[in-house]
């Protein structure tokens, strides 16, 4: 069997796509005018373009490298007792989304990019959506726009080095030490050998609203069926494992996740990314996520989307955790970008 397509750098996105663009976050800070300024959505967008080393032009700032996927969700109605969401109503609804590796390089050999990304539409007859854009790390690294842009100017390699420096980065860890729970998180849980058996987080907290008005906060998961596997050293020395392994389990049949949504019990922090809930909270299984369809993302269904975490269905509404509106700005001014290199050429 051939592998997908290789990426082409050359590709173009369609300029018609320009006038249907709406320019979020640029320019804009990441909190109210009454707080100390944040960082802006250009100025973090610029610091992962240095940290992949410069903007790739037609490609995601971060996530760069991934393939689309195509599919349904199968909702077995059981969170309708927590959101009246029409998504979580009994019933099958369609899908486009998008898995791919951390980091900004489309290039960039898979080892590299563990912590890994699904991203997902879900769309209903009635024009109403649901976006969401999930790690393979259930807690972020920091807590605030103020701490990304610190760890990504911390991030940018040394002059003339594949890496960063690091005495740099160890004063950001320093100042900085909520990023532990992300590090012992990693250690403990070695990247899985593929998409497929990958276990995908909400990270952030959100709230869901059920048909009597009553508020819960949650998080999700989409876990895989198919079993945890770990990667073995012919993969290390693949740059392209994921996306060969997605197509070879996909020709043999779909794949599943199981969509988890955790309730949070009072006390539970839901305006910090960094901190996981105890073991042990109420889950929900509200049904299953279907995959039967891998494109490469040069011509895929899900190239033009920017995947906003914060378009939501009535029933869920965002947390108040000061990353959603940084995600939702950020990735606005990165779609930004893409499609001003296309009107460009």
């Amino acid at each position: 069997m051939k592998k997908p397509f290789p990426l082409n750098k050359r590709h173009r996105l369609p300029l018609a796509v320009a006038a249907a663009v709406v320019i979020t976050g640029l320019g804009v800070w990441l909190r109210p005018s009454f707080s100390a300024p944040s960082p802006t959505a250009a100025q973090i967008v610029d610091q992962m373009e240095a940290v992949a080393g410069g903007a790739h032009a037609g490609f995601r700032r971060n996530h760069a490298k991934g393939q689309c996927i195509s599919g349904r969700f199968e909702s077995n109605g059981n969170a309708v007792e927590i959101s009246s969401a029409a998504p979580l109503r009994r019933g099958s609804v369609t899908l486009i989304g998008r898995l791919s590796a951390a980091g900004g390089d489309p290039a960039e050999p898979d080892v590299l990019g563990m912590n890994r990304s699904m991203a997902l539409r879900l769309a209903e007859g009635d024009g109403s959506t649901w976006y969401m854009a999930m790690n393979s790390v259930p807690v972020f690294p920091v807590s605030t726009p103020e701490g990304l842009y610190a760890q990504l100017r911390a991030s940018i390699p040394e002059y003339g080095g594949a890496g960063p420096d690091p005495q740099k980065m160890q004063a950001f860890k320093d100042a900085h030490p909520e990023m532990r729970a992300f590090e012992d998180w990693l250690a403990a849980n070695p990247a899985s050998s593929g998409f497929d058996n990958t276990t995908f987080y909400s990270v952030n907290a959100f709230r869901m609203i059920d048909a009597q008005g009553r508020v819960r906060f949650v998080r999700w998961s989409m876990v895989p069926e198919t079993p945890y596997a770990a990667i073995s050293a012919e993969q290390r020395s693949d740059p392209d494992f994921l996306a060969f392994g997605l197509a070879t389990q996909l020709e043999r049949g779909p794949l599943r996740w199981h969509l988890i949504i955790t309730l949070a019990d009072p006390g539970d922090v839901t305006n910090n990314a960094t901190v996981l809930w105890p073991q042990g909270r109420r889950q929900i299984d509200a049904g299953v996520l279907v995959i039967d369809v891998q494109q490469s993302q040069v011509d895929g269904a899900c190239r033009d989307i920017d995947f906003n975490p914060l378009e939501l269905p009535a029933g869920i509404e965002p947390s108040d955790d000061p990353l959603l509106l940084a995600r939702q700005a950020a990735y606005a001014e990165s779609h930004r970008r893409r499609i001003e290199e296309a009107s460009a050429r």
